[in-house]
C-alpha cells in the first residue's frame, strides 16, 4: 500500500512538471514569436513630441511590420534616462546625443554612421559629429542664425541715386569689408531711406544678451577651435582659450552698436522684444537673430513687414575667406545608433530614420507634424516648413561652396561665463571698459569656469 501512494506520488509529480514544461515551451513559444517580430526601440528627447512620435511609429509598423517602440524621457532627465536604459535589456536601438561631449560620454554605444543612407543625403556633412573616419552622429533637425535683412529697405538703398558704395544688392555683399561700407552708408541715408538705424538695438539687459554672449561668440570661437584643429570630444582640448579671433568679434558688434537705432549708452535697458519690435515696424532695416524669429516678427502689433521681404546672411566679422562662409546652422539634436544592438536592429533603426526623411508620409511628419527644418536633400523646396526664414535657412545649406557656421554652445564652460562676458559687453558699450580688458576677461572667465566644472 505504501509503495502504490509512494508510486502515485511520483506519478503526480511527473505529471506536474510535463505539465509546467509544456507550458513554459508554449510560452517560450509566444516570446519567439514577439522576438520574430523586429522592433526598434527609440528614446525620445521631445516630451513634447511624444503623442506624434507614437502616432508616426503605429504608421511605420502599418507600412513595414517593423515595431518602433518609442519611449520619451521626462524634462530635463534625457541623460539620466539614456544612462539608466543603457544598462537594461531595454537599452534604446535609436538615442540622441547632444553634440561632440555629449558623443565623448556615449561613444562606447554610438555605431558608425558613415554608411547609412541618412548620411548620404545630408546636405551640409560637416554639421555631423565625426571621429576621424568614422560618423557617430547625424542631425535631424537644425536651426540657424544670421543676419536678418528687409529687402523692401535695402532695395530702396541700392536705388539710391548718390549712395557712396558700387553694389547694387545684397547678395554682392559677402565680406565684411562690404558689409561694413554698406552699412555705414545706409546709416547716412536713414532719413531717405525712412529708417532710424540700419541695426535694431543690441540688446544688452541683463538676461537679454544671449544673441551676443552665446550666438556672435560663436562666431569667433568656431575659427579659433578650426585654427588649432581641436579634437571637439575632448573636454581637455577646450579648457582654455586664447579669443584669437576678437577684433573680428569687435568688428562686427561695433558695426552693430555704431550703426543702430538707439545710442550705444542706453543699451542695458533693451530688450530681445525691443529689438523685434523695432525690425518689424520697419524701424531699422537689419536685425541678428535665428529663424525663430518669424513669429516675433509677425505677431507684432503694426508690423510692416512682408514675408517675401525677410532675407538671411551670414555674419561676416572679417575672417580671411570668409567669402563661403553660410549661417551659423546647428542643433543639439543627433541620431545615434546603438553599437551593442544587433546588426539587424541597427539596420532597422537606419531604415527608420531613413524613411522618415525620405518618403512622402515620413516628409509630411518631419515638416506639418515635427515642423522640423531637415538638414537632407531629400526634400524638395515645397517641403519646408511654411515659415519664410526656415525656408531662408534651407536655402543657404543648399548653397554651393558655401559651408556653414556649427553650434559650438555645449562647450562653453557654464551660464556663468556667458553671463559675465555679457556684462563685460555693456560696460565696453557704455564706454566703462575697455576692449583689451573685455578680452583679458572673457579669457581669464573662461580658464576659471572650466576650471571649476571638472572639480
Amino acid at each position: 500500500m505504501k509503495q502504490k501512494k509512494q508510486l502515485r506520488r511520483l506519478v503526480a509529480v511527473l505529471l506536474a512538471a510535463t505539465l509546467a514544461l509544456a507550458m513554459a515551451v508554449g510560452l517560450a513559444a509566444c516570446g519567439r514569436k514577439t522576438d520574430d517580430t523586429l522592433s526598434v526601440r527609440y528614446l525620445n528627447f521631445k516630451p513634447e513630441s511624444a503623442e506624434k512620435y507614437q502616432a508616426l511609429a503605429k504608421l511605420y509598423e502599418e507600412q513595414t511590420g517593423v515595431k518602433i517602440i518609442v519611449e520619451t524621457a521626462a524634462n530635463n532627465t534625457y541623460e539620466q534616462t539614456l544612462a539608466a536604459k543603457m544598462a537594461t535589456d531595454e537599452a534604446p536601438t535609436l538615442f540622441q546625443i547632444n553634440g561632440p561631449r555629449g558623443y565623448a560620454a556615449w561613444k562606447d554605444y554610438c555605431a558608425d554612421l558613415k554608411n547609412t543612407q541618412l548620411y548620404q543625403h545630408l546636405t551640409d556633412k560637416s554639421l555631423a559629429v565625426t571621429d576621424g573616419d568614422k560618423v557617430v552622429g547625424i542631425p535631424y533637425v537644425v536651426e540657424g542664425y544670421g543676419i536678418i535683412y528687409n529687402t523692401a529697405i535695402t532695395d530702396k538703398y541700392f536705388a539710391l541715386a548718390d549712395k557712396a558704395t558700387p553694389y547694387t544688392s545684397m547678395d554682392q555683399v559677402n565680406s565684411f569689408e562690404k558689409l561694413k561700407a554698406v552699412v555705414e552708408d545706409m546709416q547716412k541715408n536713414a532719413a531717405a531711406l525712412g529708417i532710424e538705424g540700419v541695426f535694431a538695438s543690441t540688446s544688452l539687459k541683463s538676461g537679454e544678451d544671449w544673441r551676443w554672449q552665446t550666438h556672435l561668440l560663436n562666431l569667433p570661437l568656431y575659427y579659433e577651435f578650426q585654427q588649432g584643429k581641436l579634437d571637439l570630444t575632448d573636454p581637455k582640448a577646450t579648457e582654455k582659450i586664447s579669443f584669437s579671433y576678437a577684433t573680428q568679434f569687435k568688428n562686427i558688434f561695433d558695426l552693430y552698436i555704431e550703426n543702430s537705432l538707439t545710442d550705444r549708452k542706453l543699451l542695458g535697458s533693451k530688450t530681445v522684444v525691443d529689438s523685434m519690435s523695432e525690425f518689424a515696424l520697419e524701424r531699422c532695416a537689419m536685425v541678428q537673430n535665428g529663424n525663430w524669429a518669424w513669429s516675433q516678427i509677425k505677431d507684432v502689433s503694426g508690423n510692416k513687414v512682408k514675408e517675401e521681404n525677410l532675407r538671411f546672411m551670414p555674419i561676416y566679422t572679417g575672417v580671411e575667406g570668409e567669402e563661403g562662409q553660410g549661417l551659423a546652422v546647428g542643433t543639439e539634436n543627433f541620431y545615434a545608433i546603438n553599437s551593442k544592438a544587433s546588426e539587424e536592429q541597427q539596420k532597422a533603426a537606419a531604415d527608420f530614420i531613413y524613411w522618415l526623411y525620405s518618403s512622402k508620409d515620413g516628409k509630411r511628419y518631419v515638416t506639418q507634424e515635427l515642423g522640423f527644418i531637415a538638414p537632407f536633400d531629400t526634400f524638395s523646396e515645397g517641403e519646408t516648413p511654411n515659415d519664410p526664414l526656415a525656408r531662408e535657412i534651407a536655402r543657404w545649406m543648399a548653397m554651393d561652396q558655401i559651408t556653414a557656421v556649427p553650434w559650438n554652445f555645449t562647450l562653453f564652460p557654464s551660464a556663468r561665463f556667458k553671463e559675465d562676458f555679457g556684462a563685460s559687453l555693456l560696460k565696453y558699450a557704455q564706454g566703462g571698459k575697455t576692449w583689451e580688458d573685455v578680452v583679458r576677461d572673457m579669457v581669464a572667465g573662461w580658464e576659471r569656469e572650466s576650471s571649476a566644472a571638472t572639480l
